[in-house]
């Protein structure tokens, strides 16, 4: 626990202007992300007596180690860049929206040459016109069934378009009117575009043009005893009627507004929000957020509005948002407001009419949303904290393992030796700390080794960024370092990511557990001591969870500790260590299923791809290409004599692989195109070579 004092600016070092604030931990982390009108004021409240700090705000200054600030013009300034940084650290401190990216939305894909209606989850994408959210997909296939009837624009995939136009049929919804066909040319590009437009208008809540017109066309017909077009017509006006029925007009006067509330207690808060667009309530979603500093419901909402708008611009932001509460001050917040819309945009809190009423509705429903969280979650809090204080009497730990970090090695057979990392804070997930390693030090299968490799790389990296001395070997690509430890999905590589010393988000590996955890018993605690001890690093505990009995070993011990098979401790353990495996085998499978795509001719220098497409186009298979002659390779368009006795002595060198067998049919399987043997599927998305063993039955570890 640090003393805030011992890292309290000096006095009038402080500047007296509008600003944006971090404090760091011991590590470099940044912890929390605060702005203020004056910086020396507001830094001025964190260091006063800790009796009189609120008990969250007194946790933050004592867990930081130093404090840094940034002046802007602006408040305006302040709360963007107060928006960027809360977005890029994310600070454990600060109030964190457990928030909507699983929530679906409606989506029209405009930047495409024939837009697609669809679902579509997570993070907005550019030239897409978005309508929601939803609470349920099943909602969002509703609405587009009915109004499909009146639009029919495109709703598959790229797949199925391609094919569709290659082969010249349409799919079924091509055949009873759901889709225009534009795959067979049906209509043009322009004609579905505009289809395209027309249905996104209509979501957007311009209903009644599109009635009144087809109301009209149906007066029409049947003036012209065309009763048949006429019936038609009368069945895509109720198909209309019938979507837009299942949104109410809550206000009459076809208002665009968000409509903001909150619900809360001492610890957590309740965030509600409905999506009016047209007068009817077009979309609902929910967050829920733990208090971890002392704040407002004004601040409450102000957050909610960064999160809401921080990254939307035009129309995606409404005319009007109608709040419980006003952030203090609300100047700066309504003019960030106006300059994501680029027009005005009215933020206030309603005080009469429907808007007051259907203001307590969204309040409701924020009341209940934060009583079902508190059920869900009031047994999951105590339980996590029983876990880690058993853990911590288990293992004699001075405190509770606030962060564990656990190792397993996987394999097949001793090929393809990979281990993996996982990371749990206060119990919790963090999979954005996942990472995996390639095991290169040795050939052959040794868990007691690769442990060791694992270990000491892991914390070699961490002693580096302690040091802070420490570079990245040149050669390293964003998916893996020069070791061969790879990155998770959608994270990047030290050097290539811009993570710099300095800028709060400690390198892939300097941040320190309080607990390692090895899959294993005795000889794979004993690697993992052994490579702490030959790094110097004695504060940082060690255990093992041996599979056969779930025991817990640990360092030099001849007896294991048993742990109650009903402890929370224990099950918290087994979570760790089968995540630790899942995340393993999952890229076991990864490295062999590329290695099982590999093709003798992707050693062939200055070979590219479309040549070698080519060549197994024009020949089969690469058996075939390996009889043939120089000659008869020269005949592939793009492939010259020199380049065809470079493939024929590539090949040559190659040896024939014995034929894959089927061990279910006994049958031989033939190389696919690629020259790869064919390859049957064990799982879903989990490719096994048809000679490899079962792995279900132990052979994959």
């Amino acid at each position: 626990m640090a003393d805030p004092s011992s890292y309290r600016p000096k006095p009038g070092q402080i500047p007296d202007s509008p600003g944006v604030y971090r404090f760091r931990d011991e590590h470099r982390r940044v912890i929390y992300v605060g702005k203020a009108k004056s910086l020396r004021q507001r830094l001025a409240n964190y260091f006063q007596d800790l009796a009189g700090l609120h008990p969250r705000t007194r946790s933050m200054v004592t867990t930081a180690a130093s404090v840094e600030w940034t002046v802007v013009s602006t408040e305006v300034e302040a709360l963007q860049l107060e928006y960027s940084w809360i977005k890029e650290y994310d600070p454990r401190f600060n109030v964190k929206y457990r928030d909507d990216k699983s929530y679906p939305y409606l989506a029209v894909t405009m930047n495409e040459e024939y837009p697609r209606v669809q679902v579509m989850r997570g993070h907005k994408k550019k030239g897409v016109r978005y309508f929601g959210p939803y609470g349920h997909a099943w909602a969002i296939r509703d609405t587009v069934d009915l109004l499909l009837r009146v639009f029919p624009v495109r709703t598959c995939s790229a797949g199925v378009f391609k094919n569709a136009a290659r082969t010249g049929r349409p799919c079924l919804l091509g055949y009873i009117g759901k889709c225009s066909a534009p795959c067979v040319d049906r209509v043009s590009a322009e004609e579905h575009r505009e289809l395209a437009e027309e249905f996104s208008d209509f979501m957007a809540g311009r209903t009644g043009t599109y009635l009144r017109r087809l109301e009209k066309q149906m007066t029409a017909a049947a003036e012209e005893m065309e009763y048949e077009r006429a019936a038609r017509l009368r069945d895509d006006i109720g198909a209309l009627k019938k979507a837009m029925e299942k949104s109410a007009v809550v206000l009459a006067d076809a208002t665009d507004a968000d409509l903001i509330a909150v619900a809360e207690d001492e610890l957590e808060a309740a965030v509600q929000i409905f999506h009016v667009r047209g007068g009817r309530v077009r979309g609902q979603r929910g967050w829920v957020t733990d208090k971890v500093e002392e704040i407002t419901t004004g601040a409450l909402v102000e957050h909610a509005l960064q999160q809401l708008y921080g990254e939307e611009t035009g129309d995606s932001v409404p005319k009007e948002v109608l709040v419980p509460a006003l952030p203090d001050p609300v100047e700066p917040v309504q003019e960030w407001l106006t300059g994501r819309r680029g027009s005005n945009v009215s933020l206030r809190i309603p005080q009469r009419g429907d808007k007051k009423a259907l203001m307590e509705t969204v309040e409701r429903n924020a009341q209940q949303s934060l009583v079902l969280h508190k059920t869900k979650r009031a047994s999951d809090l105590t339980t996590r904290s029983r876990a880690l204080e058993e853990i911590a009497d288990a293992l004699d730990l001075d405190s509770a393992p606030l962060r564990i970090e656990c190792y397993d090695i996987s394999h097949l057979q001793g090929d393809d030796v990979v281990a993996s990392m996982v990371v749990f804070e206060d119990g919790l997930q963090r999979k954005s700390e996942y990472r995996r390693f390639q095991i290169k030090g040795f050939e052959g299968q040794d868990d007691v080794r690769s442990m060791h490799e694992v270990i000491t790389r892991r914390f070699r990296r961490y002693l580096a960024e302690k040091e802070r001395t420490g570079e990245w070997a040149d050669g390293d690509s964003p998916e893996t370092d020069g070791n061969g430890d790879s990155l998770p999905d959608g994270t990047t590589n030290g050097l290539t990511g811009g993570l710099k010393d300095d800028d709060g988000r400690p390198r892939r590996f300097a941040y320190p557990p309080q607990l390692v955890v090895v899959d294993g018993g005795q000889p794979q605690v004993a690697a993992a001591k052994r490579a702490l001890d030959e790094l110097g690093i004695d504060d940082i505990a060690v255990c093992g969870l041996a599979k056969r009995l779930e025991e817990v070993w640990l360092p030099g011990d001849d007896d294991p500790v048993v742990l109650p098979r009903t402890s929370e401790g224990l099950y918290l353990l087994q979570r760790v260590r089968d995540e630790a495996h899942r995340f393993a085998i999952t890229y076991q499978r990864v490295k062999r299923a590329k290695r099982f795509r590999s093709s003798p001719l992707d050693d062939v220098a200055g070979l590219g791809e479309t040549r070698k497409q080519a060549l197994i186009k024009h020949f089969g298979s690469v058996k075939k290409l390996r009889s043939a002659t120089i000659e008869q390779i020269c005949e592939v368009p793009g492939i010259g004599r020199k380049t065809a006795e470079t493939i024929a002595v590539a090949l040559a060198r190659t040896a024939t692989p014995a034929p894959a067998v089927n061990t279910a049919t006994g049958e031989i399987m033939e190389d696919d195109e690629n020259g790869a043997p064919e390859t049957t599927e064990d799982a879903p998305g989990e490719p096994v070579s048809a000679g490899a063993p079962d792995e279900r039955r132990g052979q994959e570890r």
